[in-house]
């Protein structure tokens, strides 16, 4: 059984860092597409970052250059590391993964051949909040 972790949410000072993990298990994670996804109260849902089998990244324009995202083989565990937050970046932020063949990172989501992936499996979520 596939299952997503996450954790290290929080709350900090606009431009404050909060690193966040998600430890996997049931498959082999870095065979696939995962990422981190989130959604803020009254906002739809949006890809922030994913990371593809070949190791390729992607990031959301809203967050380049202040996330990263990368993960740790050895301990089956998927990290984004968040820089000088904003208060815009408040939200609870997911964990996913696609377990398909074929799946790409591009612009902070997953994609398949016809289209942004939905992704097959989702941690429950971290809430992060950050004060101006």
């Amino acid at each position: 059984q596939v299952q997503l972790t996450e954790s290290g949410g929080g709350s900090v000072e606009a431009g404050g860092s909060l690193r966040l993990s998600c430890t996997t298990s049931g498959y082999t994670y870095m065979s696939y597409c995962m990422g981190w996804f989130r959604q803020a109260p009254g906002k739809e849902r949006e890809g922030v970052a994913t990371i593809d089998s070949d190791g390729t990244t992607s990031y959301a324009d809203s967050v380049k250059g202040r996330f990263t995202i990368f993960r740790d083989n050895a301990k089956n565990t998927l990290y984004l590391q968040m820089n000088s937050l904003k208060p815009e970046d408040s939200a609870m932020y997911y964990c996913a993964a696609s377990v398909a063949w074929g799946r790409y990172a591009s612009d902070g989501n997953c994609y398949n051949p016809e289209g942004r992936d939905p992704m097959d499996y989702w941690g429950k979520g971290v809430l992060v909040t950050i004060s101006s």
